[in-house]
C-alpha cells in the first residue's frame, strides 16, 4: 500500500513540472549572462558624461598663489628721486621679491556648441555599446537555440533507439523460441541478439550526448532543468523577410556617434565668449604708483568679459573631416555585406525549410510501408520463409524510417526558428 501511494505522489509530482520552453530558456540565459550587467553600467556612464558636459555651464573657480625674485623691478627714473622724495619716504620702487595669492572665476556665455556637442557624443557612444551588448545577446539567442533543438534531436533519438532495442527484444524472445523447437539456427538467435547490444551501446553513446547537452544549456540558464524532456515549439509563421538584425542598429549607432564627432570638430573652431573675474591678495597691487613706495600687501580686483578664439584648431579640422567621412564609408561597406550576407543566408534557410516540407510528406508514406514490410516479414519469419539477417534489415529500415520522420520534423522546426533569428522576427 505504501508502494502504491508513493508511486501516485511521484506521478502527481512529474505531471505537475511543466516541461521548459525554448523562449523561457532564451529568457533565463539573457539574465544569467553576464553581460547584462552592462546595460546598467553603460547608464551610469552616460549619465556622468551627460553631467559632465553640462558642468560648464557652472561657474568656474581657480585658486593660486605665487611667491617670487626677479633681477629687476620697475624704478622710478634717477632723475625723478630727488624730486618725490619727501621726508623718510623711500622712492626706489618695486621690490624683487613678490608675493600673490588669487582667485579666478570665469562664466561662460557661449561655447559655440562644444557643451551641445559633447552631450550628443555621450548619448552616441551609450547608444553604439548599448547596440554591441544586444548584438552580443542576440548571438546568445542563437547559442541557446542550437543547444535547445540539439536537445530536442537526440532525445528523439534516444526514444528511437529505446524502441528498435523493444522490438530487438521481442524479436529475440521468439527467435529463441523457435531455436528450442528446431526451428531456427543458433546463428540466428546470435545475431539478434548483437544486433540488440550494439542498439544498447548507440543508446549508451547518445545518451551520454544528451547529458552533455543538457549540463550545457543548464549552465546557460543558471538552473536545472525542470524536467526531462524539453517542450517541442510550436511552428511560427514568417511574416516579413525584412531582416530587423541587431547589427543594423549597431552600424546606425556608430553613423549616429559620427555625426556628433563632426559636430564636436565643428564646434572646436568656434570662438568661446565668457564673464570673467580675479582677486588677489598680494605685492604688488595694482597701483603699481603706490607700491613702489609702500611694502605692503593690498587686495585688488578686476572683472571683465573674455573672447577666445583658439585658430590652431583649424590646422587638423579638414584631415579629421575627411577622416569621419572614410569611416562613414567603411560603415556603409559593412552595411552592404551584412545585406548580402543576411540576404544569402536566408535565401538558404528558406531553401531548407522547403525541402525538409517535402521530405517530411514523403516520410509519412516511408513510415507506413515500412512499418507494413517489417510486420510482413515477421510472418514470415514464423513460416520459415525467411531468416533473421532478412528480418533484422526490415527492422533497421523501419527504425531509420520513423527516426528521419521525426527527425526532419525537429529540423524544420529548427530551420524556421533559425530564419526568424536571421531575420531577428520575433
Amino acid at each position: 500500500m505504501k508502494r502504491l501511494y508513493s508511486a501516485f505522489i511521484l506521478l502527481l509530482l512529474t505531471l505537475g513540472v511543466r516541461a521548459q520552453t525554448l523562449d523561457e530558456c532564451r529568457r533565463l540565459a539573457r539574465e544569467h549572462y553576464p553581460e547584462i550587467r552592462q546595460y546598467n553600467l553603460i547608464a551610469q556612464t552616460e549619465q556622468f558624461n551627460l553631467s559632465n558636459a553640462a558642468k560648464i555651464w557652472i561657474p568656474q573657480f581657480a585658486i593660486s598663489g605665487q611667491a617670487t625674485y626677479q633681477t629687476v623691478a620697475p624704478a622710478f627714473p634717477e632723475a625723478f628721486k630727488p624730486l618725490m622724495q619727501t621726508g623718510d619716504s623711500d622712492m626706489t620702487g618695486l621690490n624683487k621679491d613678490q608675493y600673490k595669492v588669487a582667485i579666478d572665476v570665469s562664466q561662460t556665455i557661449w561655447d559655440g556648441g562644444y557643451s551641445r556637442a559633447n552631450r550628443a557624443m555621450a548619448k552616441a557612444e551609450a547608444a553604439e555599446q548599448r547596440s554591441r551588448v544586444d548584438v552580443s545577446l542576440y548571438d546568445l539567442d542563437a547559442r541557446i537555440d542550437g543547444l535547445y533543438f540539439g536537445i530536442l534531436l537526440l532525445d528523439e533519438r534516444v526514444e528511437q533507439t529505446k524502441t528498435m532495442i523493444e522490438v530487438l527484444k521481442s524479436n529475440l524472445a521468439r527467435m529463441r523460441t523457435y531455436h528450442k523447437n528446431g526451428v531456427a539456427l543458433q546463428s540466428d538467435v546470435d545475431m539478434i541478439e548483437a544486433e540488440l547490444l550494439t542498439a544498447k551501446q548507440q543508446l549508451g553513446l547518445v545518451e551520454s550526448s544528451l547529458a552533455s547537452y543538457r549540463r550545457m544549456l543548464e549552465i546557460f540558464i543558471g538552473q536545472s532543468l525542470k524536467s526531462g524532456k524539453l517542450e517541442r515549439p510550436v511552428e511560427q509563421i514568417i511574416h516579413s523577410y525584412t531582416s530587423n538584425r541587431p547589427e543594423f542598429a549597431l552600424l546606425d549607432a556608430q553613423e549616429n556617434r559620427l555625426a556628433a564627432q563632426k559636430r564636436a570638430i565643428n564646434s572646436s573652431v568656434m570662438p568661446r565668449l565668457g564673464l570673467f573675474a580675479q582677486g588677489f591678495y598680494g605685492y604688488p597691487g595694482m597701483d603699481m604708483f603706490k607700491s613702489m613706495v609702500e611694502s605692503d600687501l593690498t587686495l585688488n580686483a578686476i572683472v571683465g568679459v573674455r573672447l577666445s578664439w583658439d585658430l590652431s584648431a583649424f590646422y587638423t579640422r579638414k584631415n579629421n573631416l575627411k577622416k569621419l567621412e572614410v569611416a562613414k564609408q567603411q560603415l556603409d561597406v559593412q552595411r552592404d555585406v551584412l545585406q548580402f550576407n543576411t540576404q544569402m543566408l536566408t535565401t538558404q534557410e528558406d531553401g531548407e525549410i522547403t525541402r525538409l516540407r517535402k521530405a517530411i510528406e514523403d516520410d509519412t508514406r516511408i513510415v507506413e510501408l515500412r512499418r507494413s514490410v517489417r510486420m510482413a516479414a515477421e510472418s514470415k519469419l514464423e513460416n520459415g520463409v525467411i531468416d533473421a539477417t532478412d528480418l533484422l534489415r526490415t527492422i533497421n529500415e523501419e527504425t531509420t524510417a520513423i527516426l528521419n520522420y521525426n527527425m526532419h520534423e525537429i529540423e524544420l522546426l529548427q530551420a524556421i526558428y533559425r530564419l526568424k533569428h536571421t531575420l531577428n522576427e520575433k
